[in-house]
């Protein structure tokens, strides 16, 4: 084959048929230390020799890869992964932009049909359903319901997609999450397409894409633009990284569990620094962890800030691909593939990788981690202190035991005792404040039931993400904790909003066999849906007594999620501390009903006998959730599951769709709107400029995640997204979320750094808003900008540390762009962010080691000018800026402009990279 130019295409000879693969140990032979390379840069080695065309991919690129070193290198690396998985709230835009494409090629006279997926695409329907109805059976129904009526025209939109798209499936709502069902149904370890066998591969318009790499396979997230220019042929470029090996030894001891030690290692890679690197794991300790204990810790790679967290295939991953209903005939495929190629683990490797860390996993105690960073891990046994200290430093409040207070109150005669929590909820309410001394505590009656809530009141627990409702360990675990709460006359407190919401139906179905749901229920976790829910900020509504209590009285209010994400405003914008855990201590908190109780020493709560029961009372045994598993998990849960994952209920199949290929856009829409960046775009680009006198939009510092800057959550009626949709005739109640509503930008562009906790130093109130330059005038950033824009003054952002850290959110990049800023100027970047910023033709600029803001003295009041884009760009070129203060006094410095690759450049020069890909597809036809 001409491709083939180190000739090694050998045939593979199987059961089921021959095979054509593209041969490492025939390279190995050449000479080529292919037994050093980590098994994660053996697989894109593979990738790049497999699609080698001397164009895209160069020989360059396969001699980079074929000397990798430790120590890596600057140089590109080409990837074209097997297949693309979407969620929907990352889904939607991707396929506004792909058939705003199609319009502006049709447009042009060329044929539409040239803008279609040329790999699979996936596409979950998880990220919508909300926490509206719970505590009840009819909670999961009604949630449907409600979300089938707020997204009936984006489920229409992707199901037109579905219909009009070749190589595009879309799983209708209530299926599961695309992360877990990528683990449980999608993965294949081992692809064979047209005679071809190589590894399966994806990216994800998701962060939380490598949960896969816990199956084998290389996957991790990108925003959707890069995504978008993947399904359309585009290899996805970056630089050679560093692996850093991750050598796990000993097993998890007896209390501890996947999610304590995901959170450990989160700590550990934080502070290491893997922002940019693969990990890969290995050591003796992978041979104690499963399947899902392995996805629960590549699911939260980008918590760790690396981009893969690799486990090689070896024969635990045969193990759960027959249990989890895989044919024999693809498992068996996947063995003897990975055993041929040296994609196999033995244990016995002598692997060369960039640096070694090392864990040992008896040490693992039990953890959480928050209030707002899922790296800020915290021993369970340290987590009242962390508390009380957190509620005093940030809060400025001193703290008393909530006991304490109640009994100062009551021997002043402030009240009677609570009535028990089983009395009937009447819709009448009271709330009076009791105490305010340093610590907040408010009294809540509700017709007969009167409850004390206080700073540190648990009011959410959820047992939501895929990162633990993938494990059944764990799930089987938070099940027999309620099973034994429940023998104890236990119950949960009335002031937490529960929830229940799997990844998967596997998970319900095995519940309900080891008869655990309905101990679940008797604690008030029920289904809610099969989605992100709380995780993702779909929590749903506060009852109205607990939101009035935090409103008028300023609660540091606490929610507990098995979740991977707990940033500021996420979960619930009235919530001001978040803290992950395991679904077993979900479970607990909620029955303690808040986060100041040391739950190793103190008890949980009191039976009906008034006598304490600890934790270790409900804590079960290894031996149990074992022997529980066991019984329950087999094939036939999943192929119950997912014989009919792509039918839909009802309301999806009668869903009515029109049949254009092109895509009738609706002007009355708000939910769905053509992409402004395609129309009627320029046949060529125009020459790079330098930035001149651009004002700052926003003056930032630390940790800026992309919640802060596109949030996916809830909104008001005085924002300006709320005031747009008012405008448009949309009620308050029909709002929605930010997340549901990322296919029309007039509303998303509105949303850009509204997160209601992103703190502005140019602006005196907290929440999405700047000051005016030129007048001085506090206003909204989105308004702010637009009079920046109508002035023709360019914009610029200035922050610290780890900007743009968190999901793989493209709204993110195109909402900065839409805003007017030509350049944002951070002390370093998150990778996927910084991606999507060149993505939409804003450029990354990085200062200087050991510089910042305030080391030069910005403030963000100056005028700033960029030298040096216009000229000779080459990747990681040194700039400079010029920043004018107000008295005329100048500083000037050298930035590094983060176009890291030639291919990058190209995406900037052409005002983006679907802008470069239209391009070619236009002078190609």
């Amino acid at each position: 084959m001409p491709n083939d130019i180190y000739q090694i295409k050998k045939l593979l000879n199987t059961k089921n048929g021959t095979y054509t693969y593209y041969s490492l140990p025939e390279l190995e032979k050449q000479g080529f230390a292919i037994s050093k390379m980590p098994f994660s840069i053996r697989i894109l080695l593979e990738n790049v020799l497999r699609n080698f065309d001397d164009f895209a991919i160069t020989k360059e690129n396969m001699e980079t890869l074929l000397n990798w070193k430790p120590e890596a290198s600057d140089k590109d690396i080409p990837f074209k992964p097997a297949r693309v998985l979407m969620q929907d709230f990352t889904g939607v835009p991707a396929v506004v932009d792909i058939a705003s494409l199609r319009a502006e090629i049709a447009r042009k006279g060329k044929n539409p049909d040239e803008i279609n997926p040329l790999i699979p695409v996936d596409l979950v329907i998880d990220h919508s359903v909300q926490v509206d109805y719970f505590g009840t059976e009819y909670s999961y129904d009604r949630n449907m319901d409600e979300e089938y009526k707020r997204n009936k025209e984006r489920y229409q939109f992707l199901k037109w997609a579905q219909q009009s798209f070749s190589n595009f499936s879309v799983v209708p709502p209530g299926m599961g999450i695309c992360h877990q069902v990528n683990l449980e149904y999608l993965s294949k370890g081992v692809i064979e397409r047209n005679g071809e066998i190589f590894p399966d591969t994806l990216v994800g318009t998701d962060s939380h894409t490598p949960m896969v790499n816990g199956i084998g396979v290389v996957a991790w997230g990108v925003g959707g633009i890069e995504a978008e220019a993947a399904i359309l042929g585009q290899p996805i470029y970056f630089i050679m990284p560093e692996v850093i090996g991750l050598r796990l030894t000993g097993q998890l001891p007896a209390g501890s569990t996947a999610t304590d030690m995901v959170l450990t290692i989160a700590e550990l890679l934080r502070k290491y620094g893997v922002v940019g690197k693969f990990v890969e794991v290995f050591g003796s300790g992978l041979d104690h962890l499963s399947v899902p204990d392995r996805a629960t810790i590549g699911n939260m790679s980008p918590e760790f800030g690396c981009t893969i967290t690799y486990f090689p295939i070896d024969d635990k991953t045969l193990e759960y691909m027959r249990l989890s209903n895989r044919s024999e005939d693809q498992v068996k495929l996947v063995e003897d593939y990975c055993k041929t190629n040296m994609l196999w683990r033995t244990g016995n490797e002598s692997i060369s990788y960039t640096d070694i860390l090392e864990l040992d996993l008896s040490t693992v105690e039990p953890t959480v981690a928050g209030p707002k960073r899922p790296q800020d891990k915290i021993l369970l046994k340290d987590f009242q202190g962390t508390f009380i200290d957190v509620l005093h430093k940030t809060y400025g409040r001193k703290y008393i035991k909530p006991q304490e207070q109640l009994t100062r109150w009551y021997a002043e005669g402030g009240g009677s005792q609570p009535i028990p929590s089983e009395a009937p909820m009447q819709p009448d309410t009271k709330i009076e404040k009791i105490i305010e001394n340093g610590m907040k505590m408010v009294a809540v009656t509700v017709g007969q039931e009167q409850f004390m809530l206080s700073d540190g009141a648990v009011v959410i627990a959820a047992i939501t993400s895929c990162t633990n409702t993938s494990n059944p360990y764990v799930m089987i675990g938070a099940g027999l904790v309620a099973r034994k709460a429940r023998e104890h006359g236990l119950n949960v407190k009335p002031w937490v909003k529960t929830s229940l919401a799997p990844g998967s139906k596997v998970v319900t179905d095995y519940l309900i066999k080891a008869d655990l749901l309905d101990d679940l229920e008797s604690m008030k976790f029920h289904v809610v849906g099969y989605g992100c829910t709380s995780c993702i900020g779909n929590s749903g509504p506060l009852p109205s007594h607990i939101a009035k209590a935090i409103d008028d009285h300023d609660l540091v209010m606490a929610s507990v999620l098995s979740g991977n994400r707990n940033f500021e405003a996420r979960i619930h914008p009235q919530i001001k501390m978040n803290f992950l855990m395991s679904p077993m201590l979900v479970v607990a908190y909620a029955i303690a009903g808040r986060v100041d109780v040391d739950l190793l020493n103190d008890p949980i709560s009191y039976d009906p006998n008034q006598q304490p029961v600890y934790l270790k009372d409900i804590w079960p045994s290894n031996d149990e959730i074992n022997k529980v598993m066991q019984a329950v998990l087999s094939p036939k849960q999943f192929a119950k599951s997912y014989g009919t994952i792509f039918e839909g209920n009802e309301t999806w199949q009668k869903l009515e769709v029109p049949q254009e290929k092109i895509y009738v856009w609706d002007e009355d829409s708000t939910y769905i709107k053509e992409a402004p960046f395609f129309k009627d775009l320029p046949d060529e680009a125009s020459p790079l400029l330098d930035i001149e006198n651009a004002n700052v939009l926003l003056a930032l510092g630390d940790s800026i995640t992309t919640d802060h800057i596109s949030p996916a959550g809830a909104y008001n009626e005085s924002s300006a997204a709320g005031k747009y949709l008012i405008s448009r005739g949309v009620e308050k109640a029909d709002f929605n979320s930010y997340g549901s509503r990322r296919g029309h930008d007039e509303v998303m562009v509105r949303g850009t750094f509204a997160n209601v906790r992103i703190k502005n130093s140019l602006a005196d109130k907290e929440g999405g808003y700047t000051k005016y330059m030129p007048t001085g005038e506090e206003m909204s950033v989105y308004d702010a900008a637009m009079q920046y824009k109508e002035a023709k003054i360019p914009l610029i952002i200035l922050a610290g540390k780890e900007y743009g850290s968190g999901s793989s959110r493209d709204w993110a990049a195109k909402g900065t762009f839409l805003l007017g800023v030509k350049a944002v100027l951070a002390e370093s970047y998150e990778r996927i962010h910084r991606s999507n910023l060149v993505g939409m033709g804003v450029v990354p600029l990085q200062y200087k080691t050991g510089e910042s803001a305030e080391s030069l003295g910005l403030t963000g009041r100056e005028r700033f000018s960029i030298t040096g884009i216009a000229t000779d760009i080459k990747p990681l070129k040194e700039v400079t800026v010029t920043a004018e203060k107000e008295n005329g006094q100048k500083i000037t410095f050298q930035v590094i402009a983060r176009l890291d690759s030639k291919i990058e450049i190209e995406y900037y020069r052409n005002g983006g990279i679907l802008q470069y890909v239209l391009r070619q597809f236009l002078n190609k036809a």
